[in-house]
């Protein structure tokens, strides 16, 4: 998969679901303070082919006498989806006519003509099948189960499914944010950071160890706050772990470790998703966190699992549904973590980029972490 930062994809599960006119509402809004670039990305089966709508088209698709063609939009008339996203304000606009087998080239190809810090509103849903933008939207008419085979390929990608009345969307622009060149979405869930261990092998609370000046929770808690609509800390220690507008929940019961705090968040929270962290992971892939999200549909809950018998369920998604198997296990004394799972709907997910998770467990791993993000404890 191609990592392109700075890109907001958008598909589409059918014709005249309003994603043009999105992708020219968010140019608008943040075209005015940043430079951006607006991308069409047309994939042909085969080459001489027939349109890829199904009728007797524009001729494009049949003309493209190479792999791929990349074009730069020069017409400001709003005739075309292209020529609307200039329109709307967008720096340059490109689009990218590519044979589905070269899709991949192509992209390259556009990569370099865009620039490695380009900040991009792409359509397309091809292209998600092989790039990873900051954000994908797949929009849909309210409404309406049908997806057209592009869109159906690459539906569970989606990181939000809006929907479309042919007025208004059921996402608005405030929704979203540009936060140092890259997309930001606010997911209707809730993270809980986990700031209750007694912390014996570090020797002292790893909630509170210094990161670039301040407090290794405040440092994870500033990665999550443009991406979730509801934070919560798992703490006895009111005082120690506050952080201005986010509640600490307290344990119900006392000594009955980790999952009774998780089963007490979940009891607060105003969201079916979870995502739960520990305060010794300090660095947050949010990439990872999306994918465990976007994985999460029929599950109550998934865990990353880095070898055959490691899993990390303090890096997780949780659902509320799983209240009730919680609570039994705790009344019968049973405070594992994965004991409550046993008998539940949950996905192990193997991923690579698990096993970039970071975490601090002595002091040795502290110092190496700040040795190595050149960071400054004190």
């Amino acid at each position: 998969m191609i990592k392109i930062p700075g890109m907001i994809m958008i598909g589409a599960g059918d014709r005249n679901v309003g994603k043009t006119e999105f992708a020219c509402s968010l140019i608008r809004k943040f075209g005015s303070q940043h430079n951006i670039i607006g991308i069409k990305v047309t994939t042909i089966e085969h080459a001489n082919a027939g349109c890829h709508r199904g009728a007797g088209g524009c001729g494009v698709c049949g003309t493209l006498e190479s792999n791929f063609c990349i074009t730069e939009e020069t017409n400001s008339q709003p005739d075309k989806d292209t020529c609307r996203m200039l329109s709307a304000g967008a720096k340059k606009v490109y689009w990218l006519r590519v044979l589905k087998p070269h899709l991949k080239e192509g992209v390259i190809a556009l990569q370099a003509a865009i620039g490695a810090d380009a900040v991009c509103v792409c359509e397309s849903n091809s292209l998600r099948s092989i790039v990873e933008p900051d954000l994908f939207f797949m929009f849909k008419a309210v409404g309406s189960e049908k997806s057209k085979p592009t869109a159906a390929s690459v539906e569970k990608h989606a990181d939000r499914t809006v929907l479309f009345d042919g007025s208004n969307f059921d996402i608005t622009l405030d929704d979203i944010e540009l936060i140092d060149g890259k997309w930001v979405y606010k997911m209707p869930a809730t993270a809980v950071i986990m700031a209750g261990g007694k912390s014996r092998r570090m020797g002292k609370d790893k909630s509170i160890l210094p990161i670039n000046g301040i407090p290794a929770i405040e440092h994870i808690f500033a990665q999550l706050r443009p991406h979730f609509d509801q934070i919560l800390v798992s703490s006895n220690n009111i005082a120690q772990h506050s952080i201005d507008g986010v509640e600490v929940v307290k344990d119900e019961a006392a000594g009955k470790g980790p999952l009774m705090g998780i089963a007490s968040a979940l009891r607060v929270s105003r969201n079916q998703i979870n995502f739960v962290i520990a305060c010794d992971i300090p660095d947050v892939n949010i990439s990872l966190v999306r994918h465990l999200i976007r994985e999460c549909a029929g599950f109550d809950a998934v865990i990353p699992q880095t070898g055959p018998s490691h899993f990390e369920p303090m890096f997780a998604i949780y659902s509320k549904d799983l209240l009730v198997a919680i609570d039994e296990s705790i009344s019968l004394g049973k405070y594992k973590i994965l004991e409550p799972l046993k008998k539940r709907k949950v996905k192990y997910l193997k991923s690579p980029d698990a096993l970039k998770l970071k975490n601090l467990n002595t002091m040795n791993d502290y110092l190496h972490f700040l040795k190595e993000k050149k960071g400054v404890a004190g």
